[in-house]
């Protein structure tokens, strides 16, 4: 079976390149001040502009011709990331010759050198690899290491069920990298990998980890909050309406909250199964019989339904978040009025019915119509009353 394999990658394949008997001993000062640095931030330095041009590109020219003039046993003992790797193929690359490989790299010079390095050496194997860097990420601090999770999660989230669905066997390959992302890397991988590879402490020694029958306390998860605090906007919820929700999934503001990085991974694992249900109502949302009827149609398979959901939730978080502006939905929905005229009793009348589609194929639409009301404010915003669901002729036909 092929395999999709994500490595984490740190950067001790470069610095441990430093012969400390003939090179300057301010090396190691100068590559730990900035472990963190982007390459930007290195040439604008008064003080460190230095380190990528007569640091950084030696080290990585010595690596290179290292790792081109050395044999297996040499190259696994350089490199931890290609120590696991030529561990997953009993030290035949051209086993992996149909898999497809990232590197996972931080967004700093030194993760950048050393993971291109790994990739241009596999590269020249035969192997298909490339990398992700979530923007910002290094462990500098909390806050960069942070977002930096979110984004790996949601790149994991966009990308594995893809591989999933044309048969791949998911491999996270940890041996290598920073040990707080490699921490984070095994609890992802508990929840999306077929399995976890490591290395026996100096040997070559491979140890696989199968996935764990996780089940998730699905009971805790209340899908219409976990729905909006997981959309592209962002939508923070009142604590008061997560009250069975554990502080550990949720990042706490005053009396507001979001998903915390647990939060997030616990719902993609268990969001699936909680849109293929019953009809879920949102905010900013009311749903006509038409549209609960068309819901239940046989045509509608549990496909179509996460699609659905999917499109409420991300809607109704813009809505929530813009006081009912249809104007701020997201373009790739692309949400419009129809054209022409519609039937009322009097005959015909502008139309006023609107649309927007649930994937890029245009198969499945939503016909819907913006209503005023007053909010608890009393002030003026528009929701929307879901009509009808189905094919894009059912729908057209049925407006």
């Amino acid at each position: 079976m092929r395999r999709l394999v994500i490595s984490t990658v740190g950067t001790s394949l470069l610095t441990n390149e430093i012969n400390e008997r003939k090179d300057s001993r301010s090396w190691i000062t100068d590559l730990n001040k900035t472990a963190n640095w982007t390459q930007e931030k290195i040439e604008n330095s008064s003080d460190y502009s230095h380190v990528f041009s007569k640091i950084i590109l030696p080290l990585r020219s010595r690596v290179e011709n290292k790792l081109n003039n050395s044999n297996i046993v040499e190259i696994r003992q350089m490199s931890a990331e290609l120590n696991g790797i030529y561990g997953l193929y009993d030290e035949q690359l051209s086993k992996g010759n149909q898999d497809m490989h990232y590197l996972i790299a931080t967004d700093t010079l030194q993760g950048q050198v050393t993971a291109e390095i790994v990739q241009h050496f596999l590269r020249s194997k035969g192997i298909c690899i490339d990398i992700f860097t979530p923007k910002g990420f290094s462990t500098d601090n909390n806050e960069s290491f942070t977002n930096g999770i979110d984004e790996l999660l949601n790149w994991i989230e966009d990308i594995i069920p893809e591989f999933k669905y044309k048969v791949y066997n998911i491999c996270f390959n940890l041996v290598g990298g920073f040990k707080a992302i490699q921490g984070f890397a095994n609890t992802i991988g508990m929840f999306y990998a077929n399995e976890i590879i490591y290395i026996f402490e100096g040997s070559s020694t491979l140890i696989k980890i199968p996935r764990l029958p996780i089940k998730i306390d699905t009971s805790v998860i209340t899908p219409v909050e976990f729905a909006l605090m997981a959309a592209e906007n962002n939508v923070s919820i009142r604590v008061s309406q997560l009250q069975k929700v554990p502080e550990s999934l949720l990042f706490i503001c005053d009396d507001e909250a979001t998903l915390s990085n647990w939060g997030k991974l616990t719902w993609n694992n268990c969001k699936h199964d909680l849109f293929i249900q019953d009809l879920l109502e949102f905010p900013f949302m009311i749903h006509e019989e038409s549209f609960k009827k068309d819901y239940k149609r046989r045509t509608v398979d549990e496909k179509i339904k996460y699609e659905l959901h999917n499109a409420l939730a991300e809607i109704s978080a813009t809505m929530l978040k813009f006081n009912g502006e249809t104007s701020r939905i997201n373009p790739r929905f692309k949400y419009k009025r129809y054209e022409g005229e519609q039937k009322c009793e009097g005959g015909l009348k502008k139309n006023e019915i609107d649309h927007f589609y649930l994937n890029k194929d245009d198969a499945w639409r939503v016909s819907c119509v913006v209503k005023e009301i007053k909010n608890s404010e009393q002030k003026k915003t528009n929701v929307l009353r879901m009509r009808h669901f189905g094919e894009h002729n059912y729908v057209n036909n049925n407006p």
